[in-house]
C-alpha cells in the first residue's frame, strides 16, 4: 500500500494564503459599501454618524484584540485546529451579516468575521515558520505579504463592482463558499504539521487584562483620530472627543502595566518550574501569554519597533491622500475614483515588492533590504511633503506614491522573517501575532497623531488667510475664503507627509540594529 503523500511547503503556503486573501478583502471591502449599508440599516445622518462609525471601528478593534490570544493558542493547541476554527468563525460571521435586521446585529456579525479574519494572518505566518527552513522563510513570507496586500487592493474595487451590479450583501454571500473551500483545503493541507510538544495551560488572566487594555486604547485612538469621517479639518468644529478619551487612555495604561507585571511573574515561575519535577496533583502555573524574554532575543525588538513605525507612516498615506483629493475635487464620485487610482499605485507597488523583498532577504539578510525599503519610504514621503501643491498633476502624485509603496513592500518580508526566526519553535504563533498587532497599533497611533497635529496647525494657519475687505456675503469674499481654506488644508496635509519622512528616518536608524542570524 503506497504511503500517503505529504503536501509540499508551497502547497501549504497557497492554502493559508487563500484564507489570508479572503480576510484581507473583507477588511477593506466595506469602505466602498458603507454609504449603502448605512442607508439599508436606516441609520439617520448626520445624527447617526457616531453609530455608523462602529461598522468600521468594531471590526478593527476585534481584529487587533484577537491576535495575541490566537497566536499563543496556535502554539498550544496546534496551527491546523486554530486556523480551521478561525475560518469557521469567519464563515459564521459571513452568514450572519447579510441577515442582520439592524445595526447592533450587523456589528455582531462583523465582529465574528473580524475575530476569524484577524486570527488567520498570524497563524499563517507561524505555519510558514513551521514548514519552511530558516533560509527559505523570507521568500515565503514575502509571497504571503504580497497576497495580503493584494487583498487590501482588491477589496474596495470588488466592493464598488458589487454595489454597481448587485448589492453589498453579496460580498458576504460569496464569502460562504470561499470559506468552505478554505476549511476543506486547510484540513487536508495542514494535517501533517507538527503537533505541540505539550498541552500547556492558557494564561487567562493575562489574556483578559491585555484585552481590556487593547480595547480601551483602540477606542480612545479611533475616537481621537476620526478625521476622515468628518470630511477633513475644515469640517471639524472642535477637537473635543465624543467620549472621555483621557479616562480610556488611563485605563489602558493601568491595565497594560498590570499585564506586564503578570507576565513577568509567570515568566519567573515558569523558569523555576522548568528545573523542578512537579509532584502528582501539583497545580502547574501557566506560562505567560507573551514571554517577555522574546524582546531580548536577537533582532526581535528592533524588528517589532520598525514595524510599529512603518504602520504609523502607512496610515498617514492611506488617510491623507483621500482627504487631499477630496479638498481638490468638488465632485464626490470623482474624488473617490481618483483617490482609489492613486492609492492603488502605492498598494500595487507594495504587493510586487513584498515578493521581491523576500527574495532579496534570502540573499542579503535583513538589514540591507530593510534599510533600502525605509530609504524609499523616506524619499516617497519627502517628495509628497515638498512637491504636493494645489496644482500638482495627479500623474506626479501617483509616481511619488509608487516610490512610497516600493518602500513599504520591501520592509514586509525582512521584518516578519527576523521576528519569526528570533522566536523559539513553541512561540512562533505569538511572535507572528506581535508583528501584525504592532503594525496595526502603529496605524492607530499614527492616525490619532495626524488628527491632533492637523487640528492644531489648521487652527493656526486659518487665522493667517489673507481675505479681501468685503462683506461676508460677497461672492468674491466667499471665493477667497474657499481658496484660502483649500491651500491651508493642503499645507497641513503635506506637513504630515514631512513628519512621516522624519519617522521613516527614525525607523532607518533602528534598522541598523538588525543583524545576521
Amino acid at each position: 500500500m503506497p504511503s500517503r503523500r505529504t503536501p509540499s511547503p508551497r502547497t501549504i503556503l497557497l492554502v493559508v494564503a487563500f484564507g489570508v486573501f479572503v480576510a484581507a478583502d473583507d477588511l477593506t471591502v466595506v469602505s466602498t459599501m458603507l454609504r449603502q449599508i448605512i442607508f439599508d440599516l436606516e441609520i439617520p445622518l448626520p445624527d447617526g454618524l457616531d453609530q455608523a462609525a462602529w461598522i468600521v471601528n468594531a471590526y478593527l478593534i476585534a481584529y487587533v484584540v484577537v491576535m495575541p490570544f490566537i497566536g499563543r493558542l496556535s502554539d498550544i493547541w496546534g496551527r491546523r485546529n486554530v486556523y480551521v476554527v478561525s475560518l469557521l468563525l469567519f464563515l459564521v460571521g459571513s452568514i450572519w451579516v447579510p441577515l442582520a435586521p439592524d445595526l447592533n446585529s450587523f456589528i455582531i456579525g462583523r465582529v465574528l468575521t473580524a475575530l476569524g479574519g484577524g486570527a488567520m494572518v498570524p497563524v499563517a505566518m507561524a505555519v510558514i515558520g513551521d514548514v519552511y527552513p530558516r533560509e527559505k522563510r523570507a521568500s515565503a513570507l514575502g509571497a504571503l505579504g504580497a497576497i495580503d496586500t493584494a487583498g487590501w487592493v482588491w477589496g474596495p474595487l470588488y466592493g464598488a463592482v458589487l454595489i454597481r451590479f448587485l448589492t453589498w450583501q453579496w460580498q458576504f454571500y460569496l464569502n460562504i463558499p470561499l470559506s468552505l473551500i478554505g476549511i476543506a483545503a486547510a484540513w487536508w493541507a495542514l494535517r501533517d504539521l507538527p503537533e505541540p510538544k505539550t498541552r500547556e495551560r492558557i494564561d487567562w488572566l493575562g489574556t483578559a487584562v491585555l484585552t481590556i487594555s487593547l480595547i480601551c486604547l483602540n477606542i480612545a485612538l479611533l475616537n481621537s483620530g476620526d478625521v476622515q469621517a468628518a470630511g477633513g479639518f475644515a469640517q471639524l468644529q472642535s477637537n473635543e472627543p465624543t467620549t472621555n478619551t483621557t479616562l480610556l487612555y488611563a485605563i489602558a495604561a493601568i491595565t497594560f502595566t498590570i499585564f506586564i507585571a503578570i507576565e513577568y511573574y509567570l515568566g519567573q515561575r515558569a523558569q523555576q518550574s522548568a528545573s523542578v519535577t512537579p509532584s502528582p496533583g501539583h497545580l502547574v502555573t501557566p506560562p505567560p501569554l507573551i514571554d517577555l524574554t522574546l524582546f531580548r532575543r536577537r533582532n526581535f525588538s528592533p524588528a517589532i519597533l520598525i514595524n510599529f513605525l512603518v504602520g504609523g507612516i502607512l496610515i498617514i498615506a492611506m488617510v491623507n491622500v483621500p482627504l487631499l483629493i477630496n479638498v481638490l475635487e468638488f465632485d464626490v464620485e470623482t474624488a473617490a475614483l481618483t483617490s482609489g487610482y492613486l492609492l492603488s499605485g502605492m498598494t500595487g507597488a507594495m504587493a510586487v515588492t513584498a515578493w521581491i523583498g523576500g527574495q532579496l532577504t534570502e540573499r542579503l539578510s535583513y538589514r540591507p533590504v530593510t534599510l533600502i525599503g525605509l530609504l524609499f519610504c523616506t524619499a516617497g514621503m519627502g517628495l509628497m511633503g515638498w512637491l504636493w501643491l494645489v496644482d500638482t498633476p495627479y500623474l506626479n502624485m501617483a509616481s511619488h506614491l509608487v516610490v512610497l509603496g516600493v518602500g513599504f513592500g520591501l520592509v514586509i518580508a525582512p521584518i516578519g522573517t527576523a521576528v519569526i526566526n528570533a522566536a523559539p519553535e513553541d512561540q512562533r504563533g505569538i511572535a507572528s501575532s506581535l508583528v501584525i498587532v504592532l503594525r496595526l497599533m502603529g496605524m492607530s497611533v499614527g492616525l490619532s497623531g495626524l488628527t491632533a497635529w492637523g487640528l492644531y496647525r489648521f487652527e493656526i494657519l486659518r487665522k493667517l488667510i489673507d481675505l479681501p475687505n468685503l462683506p461676508l456675503s460677497d461672492p468674491a469674499y466667499q471665493q477667497a475664503l474657499a481658496d484660502g481654506l483649500t491651500k491651508v488644508t493642503v499645507e497641513v496635509l503635506t506637513e504630515t507627509f514631512l513628519v512621516s519622512a522624519g519617522v521613516a528616518l527614525l525607523a532607518l536608524l533602528v534598522g541598523f540594529w538588525l543583524k545576521r542570524d
